[in-house]
């Protein structure tokens, strides 16, 4: 299992439409994260920054692979065209990156 963190920004006059958009997340959203072996994913906002703190939880053996299986599936292009324009991705992000990868630097079980 690997624990992984990300960040990126969200448009402050989008702030209420992403909260929407999460606190109703699609049933079929939810088992493509599953099924691509993503668990205990939570999102967090922090205000007046409006950035956007990502955990999971990876339990597979192919990332790469998976985060192509998912980002293949049409429901998830479908979910992201609605998340996307509320996102404002870090300058400091990695060229291949939405949302920037975090280093974890802590943990305790």
């Amino acid at each position: 299992m690997e624990r992984m963190g990300m960040v990126i920004g969200v448009w402050p006059e989008f702030i209420a439409r992403y909260k929407e958009l999460h606190a109703d997340v699609w049933p079929e959203i939810l088992q493509s994260l599953s099924d691509c072996n993503v668990t205990n994913y939570s999102i967090f906002l922090r205000e007046p920054e409006n950035l956007l703190f990502g955990y999971w939880e990876y339990v597979g053996s192919d990332f790469a692979a998976d985060m192509k299986k998912m980002a293949d599936m049409p429901i998830t292009q479908e979910w992201w065209e609605l998340c996307i324009p509320c996102q404002k991705p870090l300058e400091s992000k990695q060229e291949d990156e939405w949302w920037a990868s975090m280093e974890q630097v802590f943990y305790h079980p």
